[in-house]
């Protein structure tokens, strides 16, 4: 295909294959492009899950996971093994998302090799280069590289257009999160995922569920030492409560999580889950206390509030239409939001029935008019 623009997408993370997919699907649906998928492996076997669930076969596999990995060496290794990738298929288009190490390394690559890079989910901002570490920085580094620019919402390309972004370079399309959470609950409605039914037992259906994640940097140390005593004191003071947390495999994650939690009756510690079980439990969850930015986008979607243990967050908007409250990892605070969604049910319902305002889940198909347009232009 000689004269058929030849478009590429880079990722490496769990969430980051969840809300590529959509787009990729959208891409390789039509003729006109020759799509091809690089994966860099920053996450193994949670990417691997993801990529079978959504029927993703990689073109290109880096291989770049390493026990003890250091964002020195795997920023070299994305740029020499990348490099290759590049040289090979000659790609008109870079397709990157969000702000991992892989998106920023990969759009400074695809830059190299003069390359039209498109940002996906770009303009989120916090202004505080440590606070996400080292997302903020990425995603900010990204947006100087990009050539255009995918904005999940207003507030994003307003940060974009402070910046002296190009109005034309730039589209708001919604989060491609909600694309592929609408696609995810239609495929597990029928049944329950199979790598949650082992835990069905343990937990007791007529109580309130309340999922719980959390992997950031910044919060290791004293900040989880703060959340798992939280949770220990939620668990302890509302019988009425099942506390259900898939615990994330960092080490600085299990340690302080097994030794606070491990021996609370109703603090459920499960390994990490593959997505289907992720969306299925948190479709059947009360609320979600979370340090995730892309459960921050999902969880309104099906009615659910979301407690986010960060002091900041490049997701405003759900803080503003009053899905989301920021509580960081302030013990006390954690407490006294979990326990007002516990007990008052009007509290619980301003947060249920509040607009989502992450999109309507057609924010893939935007991304490809906008290229199909851009490639009728030329």
């Amino acid at each position: 295909m000689p004269n058929t623009p030849k478009v590429l997408f880079v990722f490496g993370t769990r969430p980051e294959a969840i809300k590529m997919a959509p787009v990729i699907k959208v891409f390789k649906s039509e003729n006109d492009f020759e799509t091809r998928v690089c994966v860099t492996g920053q996450h193994r076997e949670m990417l691997d899950q993801v990529l079978s669930f959504f029927e993703i076969n990689p073109d290109y596999d880096l291989e770049l996971m390493r026990q003890d990995q250091t964002l020195y060496t795997l920023t070299s290794s994305i740029v020499e093994k990348l490099e290759l990738v590049l040289e090979e298929f000659k790609p008109k288009y870079v397709f990157v998302h969000g702000d991992t190490t892989t998106t920023c390394i990969s759009a400074l690559t695809s830059f190299y090799a003069g390359c039209k890079v498109c940002h996906v989910e770009a303009g989120l901002r916090t202004y505080n280069k440590f606070s996400p570490f080292p997302e903020e920085m990425n995603r900010q580094l990204t947006g100087r590289l990009a050539d255009f620019h995918f904005a999940p919402t207003i507030a994003s390309r307003n940060n974009l257009l402070k910046e002296g972004t190009l109005d034309s370079t730039i589209k708001v399309t919604g989060n491609t999160v909600i694309d592929a959470l609408f696609d995810g609950v239609e495929k597990v409605k029928s049944s329950t995922p199979s790598a949650i039914k082992k835990y069905l037992s343990r937990f007791d259906q007529e109580k309130h569920w309340i999922l719980v994640t959390g992997h950031r940097r910044e919060n290791f140390g004293d900040g989880f030492l703060e959340i798992c005593h939280a949770l220990k004191e939620i668990a302890q003071s509302r019988s009425n409560v099942e506390i259900i947390y898939p615990v994330h495999l960092n080490p600085n994650v299990q340690k302080p999580v097994f030794k606070i939690l491990d021996n609370v009756a109703n603090v459920h510690l499960i390994s990490p889950l593959e997505y289907p079980s992720f969306i299925w439990l948190m479709n059947k969850s009360h609320f979600i206390i979370t340090d995730s930015g892309g459960v921050q986008e999902e969880a309104p979607s099906l009615g659910k509030p979301v407690l986010v243990m960060r002091n900041t967050t490049e997701r405003p908007e759900a803080v503003e239409a009053g899905t989301v409250k920021l509580v960081g990892t302030d013990k006390n605070l954690i407490i006294s939001a979990s326990l007002s969604l516990i007990d008052d049910f009007s509290a619980y319902q301003r947060m249920s029935k509040s607009h989502n305002p992450y999109g309507d889940g057609k924010a893939a198909n935007r991304i490809l008019d906008f290229i199909k347009h851009l490639e009728y232009e030329n």
